[in-house]
């Protein structure tokens, strides 16, 4: 019983004694995350941070799901993470290797690393926020080796260039990942090779999420020039053939809720022999040379698309089964430029605009719909929040973000039964979200109202 009690009372003030760190220099850097318990703080202060070794940092100590291991840039600072003195082409150049699981790694720049800018390799429940990878030798960030439940979000990755001119991807989720990985808010761009890979081998019937994610010009270099890398957006899968000479079979399965791909060298959406389950909700597609690129070869099992727009032609949409309706190309309606607020400003301007302070997404006009578009309420429930009599098509909710007055506050007679809380993009948030929320409220009179709100 003793032991018991003394289990529970050490459980009950662990927190406590968590201790918070601010480095400055490399090695103070290195000590601090080796040294790392459940609870700690490392903050990095502004400053770049020079590694030589392959990797460059082995993170080795895990957090755990109430007191995980923070590592994060001191408020209003962006520390920059050099790796270039690393050797290139070497696959065990990772600028950060992170191996373990329950940490929270947010606000750092993963600079030109000999290999990935951050590999999560078999590491669970980690979230990666407001971080970029940018000019590294291979993906700026992978996951794989079994890692589930990582979250990266509101993260960049862009000018990743290989010595061959054609492997490096923005992010990759591949080869032997785990499941139930999730990249939300994120962006890829100007990646040699595909903005997100998917391709598997020594897995198999994985599932990964995406979520208000912008993917362009992949394919190209950082000045655009055209490399010989894929220069896919979105990769959903793929796989090897098999060592007894079995065609391509593997599964990664996706979902794909208001992603965005444009300008990419070879295809937007692309399923590359992928034999998963794949969904596409309220996504958009605009001037990649194949917009969509389901095949018949070695096809997906199931393909739902729904409430999404193609701007040009669609491409090929193909599948064991199909289940696509209520789009721009098969719902009795058609999406060209004069649907949306701003297609005559570069869309490479727009999508590579700078993140909010918080890290939150640009505000975007290049898919957000004009009053007067025939995409608004023509959807399908999905199951995603909306504001008319049905769904738009495309990323972005007109009623969500249109002709709202800004309000400090509200009343409403009736008794309410939902409140739902959505930022400038649509994106469904927490009530504690800072800045300007889009507060919509049902009451059982069968009353919604929807109010812009400054939330402090």
């Amino acid at each position: 019983m003793r032991k018991i009690l003394l289990l529970a009372l050490w459980a009950s003030t662990a927190h406590l004694m968590a201790k918070e760190t601010t480095v400055s220099t490399a090695d103070e850097l290195k000590t601090a995350i080796s040294s790392a318990n459940a609870g700690d703080i490392i903050w990095v202060a502004a400053g770049t941070y020079a590694f030589t070794t392959a990797p460059g940092i082995a993170i080795s100590r895990s957090g755990t799901s109430t007191n995980p291991i923070t590592l994060k840039a001191v408020e209003g600072t962006r520390p920059v993470i050099d790796f270039s003195g690393q050797a290139r082409d070497n696959s065990s150049a990772q600028g950060m290797k992170l191996t373990t699981s329950y940490w929270h790694i947010k606000g750092l720049d993963f600079y030109k690393a000999g290999d990935n800018g951050l590999q999560i390799a078999g590491g669970h429940y980690n979230t990666i926020e407001f971080c970029n990878f940018y000019e590294c030798n291979d993906s700026g960030l992978q996951i794989d080796n079994g890692a589930t439940n990582n979250l990266i979000l509101n993260c960049d990755s862009y000018f990743n260039a290989d010595g061959s001119n054609e492997n490096a991807d923005g992010f990759a989720c591949k080869l032997s990942v785990g499941n139930d990985n999730k990249f939300k808010g994120c962006r890829s761009w100007r990646n040699l090779d595909d903005g997100w890979d998917g391709y598997l081998r020594n897995t198999d019937n994985i599932s990964t999420y995406y979520e208000d994610c912008w993917t362009f010009q992949n394919g190209y270099d950082k000045d655009g020039v055209a490399g010989s890398g894929d220069g896919n957006g979105f990769k959903t899968g793929g796989s090897d053939v098999l060592s007894d000479g079995v065609t391509k079979v593997l599964k990664h399965n996706a979902s794909y809720i208001r992603c965005i791909a444009v300008g990419n060298r070879v295809k937007g959406f692309d399923h590359n022999s992928n034999r998963g389950d794949i969904t596409l909700y309220n996504c958009a597609a605009y001037a990649n040379a194949t917009n969509i690129g389901f095949g018949s070869t070695n096809p997906v099992n199931i393909l739902t698309i729904k409430n999404s727009v193609v701007v040009g032609a669609t491409g090929s949409i193909n599948a064991t089964t199909l289940n696509v309706s209520h789009n721009s190309w098969n719902g009795g309606v058609t999406a060209n430029e004069w649907d949306y607020v701003d297609f005559t400003t570069s869309w490479y301007t727009q999508l590579s605009a700078p993140r909010k302070s918080d890290g939150s997404l640009p505000d975007l006009n290049l898919w957000k719909l004009v009053a007067n578009s025939d995409l608004i309420d023509k959807g399908t429930n999905v199951g995603l929040a909306f504001a008319g009599s049905a769904p738009d098509m495309g990323p972005f909710e007109y009623g969500l973000y249109s002709s709202i007055p800004l309000v400090e506050a509200e009343t409403e007679a009736g008794n309410l039964i939902n409140t739902q809380y959505f930022n400038l993009t649509g994106k469904e948030v927490d009530e504690q979200f800072k800045g300007i929320l889009i507060v919509r409220r049902a009451y059982d009179s069968g009353r919604v109202t929807i109010h812009k709100v400054v939330n402090r």
